[in-house]
């Protein structure tokens, strides 16, 4: 079991609205926790975003967010301290997701805190997330060594070596549009040159950004238009990537799709949204370089 911490024993705290981000850390000057605690988890529902951007029923579709740490410590029974990756697997069907700042100062709680095993931070790990996301998570600790030599490129045709001319800097999906004629193919187009803002800090969210799918030939000059026209589209990366899913969904129409956001770590985190027709979880969950 976990040393007595002392600290906060609370649970995660909740909001029903995007309104209730007035209570999370996001955006303000926040005090560094030195003891492990709960409280500090802040959830947000999936609903009211999901609404607004026209995916009120998430029954048809697959996905995951995967999020990947790499600052995180504690110390043992002996109070020496230990360090471990981290990799949680939240299903794109939890009720919540958890504001990233939040996570990040429930993760540093821990530093300052003795546990007598791993498992027994694994176990605390579990329960935690699970309440914050209100669904059952996975989640993995990971030796450092098996983080080296795991980044590889994209692979896919890349749009960002098309020359095209971009106006548009605001999300904008009468952007997309098919190519002339009935052809169906299958592509996996990927990007580098993705860009959206915070919704709250207004800070910018950088990701490679990949669309694989099956149906009629969608223009890529018009996708990666697209594309970048969310340069100054303030939203979670997971609202973001829906967004995306659904845009290319109910434009293009396409038989198969999938789209997976790769965005680059803030505060030890990056965030990878993964959604789908086809799979609920990515084939390849290695990290990018600049990851």
């Amino acid at each position: 079991m976990a040393a007595s911490p002392h600290g906060s024993s609370s649970g995660p705290t909740h909001t029903d609205s995007h309104e209730g981000l007035s209570d999370s850390p996001l955006g303000k000057i926040s005090e560094n926790p030195t003891t492990y605690t709960p409280s500090l988890l802040h959830s947000i529902p999936r609903a009211q975003t999901r609404q607004a951007i026209g995916l009120p029923d998430i029954s048809d579709v697959l996905g995951v967010d995967i999020w990947n740490g790499y600052e995180f410590s504690w110390l043992n029974a002996k109070g020496k301290p230990e360090v471990s990756g981290l990799r949680l697997h939240v299903p794109c069907q939890s009720r919540a997701i958890v504001e990233s700042k939040s996570l990040k100062l429930y993760l540093n709680s821990f530093a300052m805190t003795r546990f007598d095993t791993t498992a027994d931070v694994q176990k605390t790990l579990d329960k935690d997330l699970s309440l914050a996301f209100q669904a059952p998570v996975v989640l993995e600790l990971l030796e450092l060594s098996s983080l080296f030599g795991s980044q590889v490129p994209l692979s896919g045709f890349k749009l960002d070596d098309l020359d095209v001319a971009v106006d548009q800097y605001t999300a904008d999906r009468s952007l997309l549009q098919h190519d002339p004629g009935d052809n169906v193919v299958h592509e996996l187009l990927y990007t580098d040159l993705f860009r959206s803002l915070c919704p709250v800090t207004g800070q910018p969210d950088w990701a490679s950004l990949s669309v694989e799918y099956a149906g009629r030939v969608i223009d890529r000059s018009a996708l990666l238009k697209y594309l970048i026209s969310f340069r100054n589209h303030q939203a979670f990366h997971e609202t973001t990537v829906e967004q995306i899913y659904v845009d290319l969904r109910e434009v293009c129409n396409p038989e198969r799709l999938t789209v997976h956001g790769r965005f680059v770590r803030r505060g030890g985190l990056d965030i990878n949204p993964f959604r789908s027709n086809v799979s609920a979880e990515p084939t390849h969950d290695a990290r990018l370089p600049r990851q």
